[in-house]
């Protein structure tokens, strides 16, 4: 950064420039979490204008100061500004700012919005030309709309965007300095969709197995197809969940790197994408079979009640991650048009009931090592841990007991020829639960047990004997 003129104030934009975020979506953001029915009352608000908005919104949520993504070049350059007047000056309502600037301790003066005048472009360049004269000030700022402000500067420090919003400030007052944006990649992106997560929707191909179709060209080219749909569905909920839930991810050690907490991603942009990646899932879907369709959608709808609410509810969420698991299964089944098994719907929801109270023993043990008292965002307290543990690992046996009892059925005498080499696969699947609740009480266990079972050697081991096993009995 050039040498200026130390009489010139410094003003610093907020959204985008010293924040790698965007308020006015944080705060929408943490509303509709709270209760996505005010939804319905933002166009209300408009009618009133933008300035009004974000005070109706401000007025209603608390975005804690500590958790926000700062960027630390900004950050640098105002604690190494210390001989001129550092003012905080943003399109934002001051309810939410006043606490950042607080919180932050570097301006000296805060100049943001009030619900009635909107704080932005040219009546942000006007209010900073009238408060310390044209060209009296330096503006530090990230977006097209500073240029009406830079117009009024003394100097411009570009953040956060190219080189042509650069050249085109150069045309209004000379560019102190320009930080390029440090915006994500399409590996960002593929890790804020986490497709990692698809490996959970393979369970869509456990009916062509179980149903014995898996050499079925038409079944398997159906089983595909629903599990791209189910991919492309489940990655449109986590974008919207990671949306909603960006003050508690940041407060995980983990959830914190994810891509809109730790704003290397627009919040904008997730947005859009949420909504358009949904609605291709459902494209897909129709594909296969309108039945299909229901059944994604009833996935749809039950994935989004847990992110809004049921996961937060002790015991419903648990519940609800096993019925989610469930619902794979069933869609594959429906997709290649397969009578549905009582056995193994019975079987799934033990098994994975126990998976999901693993992963919520996972989160407390988390919690128990970093000394707190609660998880974040769940209705535990590390005093819940041995119930948790407990209640996990007979979910897991029951979960076997079932399938014992299956082997002797009338169902399986028909499917299997030599059924009585199932019985091999009770013992690998006692061994493999406990083996699971073992890892996660030493504390390796992944916080997605599905995850970490398609990443372990022991795991794909358990797998691959189990399909084995099946193939021989057939």
């Amino acid at each position: 950064m050039q040498n200026v003129t130390t009489s010139r104030a410094l003003c610093v934009d907020l959204d985008g420039t010293l924040l790698r975020s965007d308020i006015l979506y944080e705060s929408l953001l943490a509303l509709l979490a709270h209760n996505p029915l005010y939804l319905f009352m933002i166009p209300f608000w408009l009618l009133r204008g933008k300035a009004h908005v974000k005070r109706q919104l401000a007025s209603r949520v608390q975005l804690p100061a500590e958790t926000l993504p700062y960027d630390e070049r900004v950050l640098e350059i105002l604690r190494t500004t210390t001989q001129r007047p550092r003012v905080l000056c943003t399109a934002s309502d001051r309810l939410l700012v006043q606490p950042i600037a607080d919180h932050l301790g570097l301006f000296e003066e805060v100049m943001a919005s009030d619900g009635h005048t909107n704080l932005s472009g040219s009546n942000k360049g006007l209010a900073l030309a009238e408060r310390f004269g044209e060209r009296g000030f330096d503006y530090m700022g990230n977006g097209r709309v500073d240029l009406k402000v830079w117009a009024h500067a003394g100097g411009a420090i570009v953040v956060n965007n190219d080189a042509s919003l650069a050249r085109d400030a150069a045309r209004q007052t000379e560019v102190l300095a320009h930080l390029p944006a440090q915006n994500g990649n399409l590996l960002t992106w593929i890790k804020a969709l986490r497709v990692y997560q698809w490996l959970k929707n393979l369970l869509v191909l456990v009916p062509l197995l179980t149903a014995h179709r898996f050499l079925d060209p038409a079944s398997i080219a159906d089983a595909g197809v629903a599990f791209l749909a189910f991919g492309l569905c489940a990655s449109g909920v986590y974008l919207l969940n990671d949306l909603l839930d960006l003050t508690p991810d940041r407060m995980h050690p983990r959830k914190r790197r994810r891509p809109f907490a730790a704003g290397t991603l627009p919040l904008l942009h997730g947005l859009l994408l949420a909504p358009l990646i949904t609605l291709a899932g459902f494209a897909l879907a129709f594909v296969c079979s309108a039945e299909f369709a229901l059944v994604l959608l009833c996935y749809y709808v039950m994935t989004l009640s847990y992110s809004l609410k049921l996961k937060r509810i002790v015991m419903i969420d648990v519940v609800m991650l096993a019925a989610l698991y469930t619902v794979r299964i069933i869609g594959g089944a429906v997709a290649i048009g397969s009578e549905l098994s009582f056995w193994l719907l019975a079987f799934s929801m033990f098994v994975f009931l126990s998976l999901a109270m693993l992963k919520r023993y996972t989160e407390l043990a988390s919690a128990l090592a970093n000394g707190k008292e609660m998880a974040i965002g769940r209705g535990y307290s590390v005093a819940d841990l041995p119930l948790v543990q407990s209640l996990g690992a007979a979910a897991g046996y029951i979960g076997v007991l079932v399938f014992a009892l299956y082997i002797n059925s009338p169902e399986s005498l028909e499917l299997y020829s030599n059924p009585k080499l199932l019985w091999l696969l009770c013992p690998i699947l006692l061994y493999w639960i406990s083996r699971m609740w073992i890892v996660s009480h030493r504390g390796d266990m992944h916080d997605d047990p599905i995850v970490f079972a398609a990443m372990d050697r022991g795991s794909q081991i358990v797998i691959a004997l189990c399909v084995l096993i099946v193939l021989i009995a057939i």
